[in-house]
């Protein structure tokens, strides 16, 4: 039995590390196992958002490094669609394995589907609903042609209910928790808070990079201006995305950091340990969002909306857009906001090892 795991981004390396684990550790009753191809889109191609989680999380090196990055959404979908059709065609697996919502998991999608090769989409049934989001058109495109969808959560279930698709649905739960309980003791016993110049519980945590905060000069400078107000009274640390970083010099703007604790990319276990022990996580992140979640972290989120209802209805995340009193509003708010952790909505931590028994299943049936 053969996979073709297609990843591309910081994300995709995190969740596909907990996969690929099963997949290793996968035998058949025959004693056979799983062979996986790994196939690297280039998505993400600074070192500190790609080389580094591979060797830090023990992910198997690339069978393919495609180099696809810095073009256009069409450009990168349609160079990325192409070659790795090339590789499809070359290794004739017996199911692709996406991942996520980025122009790689869209540019998966669609070449496994034209040439016949079944689909798995890990994450799927979320939505944003928000069409104005790349993120949202290539996610819903990506559950139209994949064959199994398996969704984090009840609510990504019903969302592919409600688009009438029922068939090989599964709530398997979020892989991301899994890879946060894989590694976060490890995180906490290896780095030292020392190394930032930080405490335990006396910093907020942020991270902006989505297109629609660091395009936009007056949403950046909104949250900049709030994050310094911030810092006057609590430690920002901010781990400055590389376009996040090009885009502030580019408009002369250095200025708007100042006050912050700006720090270059950080590895997916130095982000854990500073997830974990922050008072506060202030994000523009889909995963981050969840990551606070599962260290009992409070989260304001900078978007307009989440895919991650569940972190919101349990009081541990709020939405404030990239409105400068909205953020202030909620970091003063914080106390009040959050309640009593009860149901994990997001599994049991064993995502993962569904997603392999699922996929052979599936495969067998079809034989």
């Amino acid at each position: 039995m053969k996979i073709v795991t297609i990843i591309g981004a910081r994300p995709q390396f995190i969740k596909a590390a907990a996969v690929s684990k099963a997949i290793n550790q996968y035998e058949g009753d025959d004693g056979q196992g799983i062979t996986e191809i790994i196939v690297h889109t280039g998505q993400h191609y600074d070192k500190n958002m790609s080389e580094v989680f591979f060797n830090e999380l023990n992910i198997p090196e690339p069978n393919y490094h495609l180099n696809i990055a810095s073009l256009s959404h069409g450009a990168m979908t349609g160079r990325m669609l192409e070659s790795i059709e090339t590789v499809l065609n070359k290794e004739l697996p017996d199911l692709v394995l996406i991942y996520g919502d980025t122009n790689s998991t869209l540019a998966g999608a669609i070449a496994a589907s034209k040439i016949h090769i079944p689909v798995a989409h890990v994450e799927a049934g979320l939505r944003s609903n928000n069409m104005r989001m790349p993120e949202e058109i290539n996610r819903i495109l990506a559950d139209r042609v994949s064959n199994l969808l398996l969704c984090p959560t009840e609510s990504a279930v019903q969302n592919l209910q409600n688009e009438g698709v029922v068939n090989n649905v599964h709530l398997v739960g979020d892989v991301m928790y899994d890879a946060t309980l894989l590694y976060r003791d490890n995180a906490k016993n290896v780095i030292p808070l020392s190394k930032w110049g930080v405490t335990n519980g006396k910093y907020a945590l942020c991270t902006i990079h989505r297109a629609e905060n660091t395009d936009d000069t007056s949403r950046l400078e909104s949250i900049l201006s709030a994050l310094r107000e911030i810092s006057a009274d609590l430690d920002v640390v901010l781990p400055l995305h590389p376009r996040t970083r090009i885009l502030l010099d580019n408009m002369g703007e250095t200025s708007w950091l100042d006050g912050l604790t700006v720090l270059e990319p950080v590895s997916y276990t130095e982000m854990l340990r500073l997830e974990m022990s922050a008072k506060v996580i202030i994000t523009d992140s889909g995963g981050v969002q969840k990551e606070a979640y599962f260290n009992e972290v409070p989260c304001i989120t900078m978007r307009d909306e989440t895919e991650w209802l569940e972190t919101v209805e349990l009081g541990w995340n709020q939405i404030v857009g990239a409105d400068r009193d909205k953020i202030l509003s909620a970091y003063h708010q914080l106390s009040s906001k959050v309640t009593q952790r009860g149901k994990q909505p997001y599994g049991d931590g064993h995502a993962s090892e569904k997603i392999v028994e699922i996929i052979v299943n599936f495969l067998s049936s079809i034989e």
